[in-house]
C-alpha cells in the first residue's frame, strides 16, 4: 500500500494495481502470455455463465435466489432495450444483455480485495466500445442502405445550417466509440486509485481511523459506480442501436 521513502515519508503507488503481469513466472508479457487480465476476464465470463445458465437450469415457479437475480437482470435489460430502442430491436437483446452482464460482473469482481480490474484498461473497454460502433454502423447500412446517412443530415434545421451541422454530426458519430470506452475505463480506474490512496493512509497511525472511514465511503460509492457504469454503457449502446435502425432526424 505504502512504502517508506528515503526522506522518512510515505510513498504511494496507487497505479501499481493496474499493471498487467504474467500469471505464471516473471517474464515479459507476450501475445500468448496468460496474464492477470485474462484470469479476471475469464472469471467474469464464468460468473455470467454460472448465473444465467447454471442458476436457471432448474427453473421453478417459486424461483430460487439465483433464479430471481437472473430474471431480474433479464427483465431490467429487456425493458431498457424495448423502451429506448423500440420493439423492433428486441432481436438484438442477447448482444446488449451479454455486454451488460459481462461489464457488471467485471466491475463487481474488481471490488474483491487483491483482485484485478480488467475494465480499468482502455484495451478492454475499447474492444467493447469499437465492437458496438462497428456493429451498429454495419447494421445501419444493411437495414437502411444509403438512407443511413440521413443520421447526419438534420432536415429540421435551416437549410444554410445543415452542412455545418452535418460535419458536427459526423465528428460526433466517430467520437462515440472513444468516449464510450474511455468513460468506462476512466471511472473504474479513478475509483480504484482513490481506494488505494486511502488504503495507504490507513498505514499512518494518526490518520488511520479517518482513512478507514474514507475507505468504507469510497468502497460504497464504487459499488454504485460499478453498476452505473455498466448501465450507462448499455443504455448508450441502445441509443446507438436506435440511430442505426431509425437514422432520420
Amino acid at each position: 500500500m505504502a512504502t517508506e521513502a528515503e526522506g522518512g515519508g510515505l510513498v504511494f503507488h496507487p497505479m501499481d494495481q493496474f499493471i498487467v503481469k504474467p500469471l505464471f513466472g516473471d517474464g515479459a508479457v507476450g501475445m500468448f502470455t496468460f496474464t492477470n487480465v485474462a484470469l479476471w476476464l475469464l472469471l467474469a465470463v464464468a460468473c455470467v455463465v454460472a448465473l444465467m445458465v447454471l442458476g436457471t437450469s432448474k427453473r421453478a415457479t417459486i424461483p430460487t435466489r439465483t433464479q430471481s437475480v437472473a430474471e431480474l437482470a433479464y427483465g431490467f435489460i429487456y425493458k431498457m432495450v424495448e423502451d429506448v430502442t423500440g420493439k423492433d430491436a428486441v432481436k438484438y437483446f442477447p448482444y446488449i444483455f451479454t455486454l451488460f452482464m459481462f461489464i457488471v460482473f467485471s466491475n463487481f469482481l474488481a471490488l474483491i480485495p487483491m483482485s484485478f480490474s480488467p475494465t480499468s484498461h482502455i484495451a478492454v473497454t475499447a474492444i467493447l466500445g469499437f465492437g458496438v460502433f462497428f456493429a451498429v454502423t454495419i447494421l445501419g447500412f444493411v437495414k437502411n442502405g444509403a438512407g443511413f446517412l440521413g443520421l447526419f443530415w438534420v432536415s429540421s434545421a435551416p437549410l444554410a445550417l445543415r452542412p455545418v451541422l452535418a460535419i458536427i454530426e459526423i465528428i460526433s458519430y466517430f467520437v462515440r466509440p472513444v468516449s464510450h470506452s474511455i468513460r468506462l475505463a476512466g471511472n473504474i480506474m479513478a475509483g480504484h486509485a482513490v481506494l488505494k490512496v486511502f488504503a495507504g493512509f490507513a498505514a499512518i497511525t494518526a490518520v488511520a481511523p479517518l482513512a478507514i472511514f474514507g475507505i468504507i465511503g469510497i468502497y460504497a460509492l464504487e459499488v454504485l459506480v460499478s453498476f452505473i457504469q455498466a448501465y450507462v454503457f448499455t443504455i448508450l449502446t441502445c441509443v446507438y442501436l436506435k440511430d442505426a435502425l431509425h437514422p432520420s432526424h
